[in-house]
């Protein structure tokens, strides 16, 4: 079970730097406990997590896979699992985390600021068109 946890942590790491955090568990803390709508994590749980000393449970797990792209099985397990008709020819490329946050950011701004953010880059976008 050590072995396992020790894997899942080098794991976790892993997918951190590649969605451009840095594995530490401060930093963790803040974005992990910034999107779970359940009960927050201490800084100690995730310090665990990253050490090797315990794993996630299954709603958190998912929400670590969903906050740093990574399908769940293959956080937990290792390896990479193709499910049959599974994609991502057609698929967007993955958001950023900063990406997602100025997104999340602009969905909780009422419908009138939103309204006025889409305006914005409009004419962000026509100016850049414009000077091509």
């Amino acid at each position: 079970m050590e072995e396992e946890r020790k894997a899942f942590s080098k794991r976790l790491a892993q997918a951190m730097r590649d969605a451009d955090y840095e594995p530490r568990p401060i930093v963790l803390l803040k974005a992990f406990n910034s999107r779970y709508r359940g009960r927050s994590v201490s800084f100690q749980t995730v310090s665990r997590w990253l050490r090797g000393k315990s794993m996630p449970e299954q709603d958190k797990l998912q929400q670590l896979a969903d906050l740093l792209d990574i399908q769940p099985h293959v956080l937990r397990f290792g390896g990479s699992v193709a499910k049959v008709g599974d994609s991502k020819r057609d698929a967007p490329p993955p958001l950023k985390p900063q990406e997602r946050e100025v997104i999340d950011a602009y969905l909780a701004l009422p419908a009138s600021q939103r309204r006025l953010v889409r305006e914005l880059i409009a004419q962000l976008a026509n100016s850049t068109a414009n000077k091509r």
